[in-house]
């Protein structure tokens, strides 16, 4: 469903045992809204819901809400330096749209609810 690189896996557990918290693990999910219709949500939590649906990832515990399955399947996330440090890369083989920023998209069948104007 999900594809972690190795890089990114790597980025990803250190930036987890740098939070000192136990039980996190990494939820990604998708929001309405930015310039495309969906944007993408990334980050760490320690809750985990009724109707969540749980992978193992490189030996992490990834989370995706219900909602969100349906626009992430096939998703892929990089981490690529760059001389300003570096940062996640997202492939998405369901966006049909994406914004210059590359952090919204919409699908062939779903435009989600676009930002206004200048919110990306």
């Amino acid at each position: 469903m999900i594809q972690i690189s190795e890089t990114a896996g790597h980025k990803i557990q250190e930036m987890l045992a740098a939070e000192e918290i136990p039980n996190l693990f990494l939820r990604i999910g998708v929001q309405e809204g930015g310039c495309s219709g969906f944007s993408y949500g990334m980050g760490f939590d320690d809750e985990q819901h009724e109707d969540d649906r749980v992978l193992e990832i490189r030996d992490l515990k990834v989370v995706v809400d219900a909602e969100s399955v349906k626009y992430l399947n096939g998703l892929e996330i990089d981490w690529k330096e760059s001389g300003m440090g570096g940062g996640f890369t997202i492939h998405n083989p369901n966006a049909t749209a994406t914004c210059g920023c590359g952090s919204s998209f919409r699908t062939a069948t779903d435009a989600g609810k676009p930002a206004a104007a200048g919110e990306c």
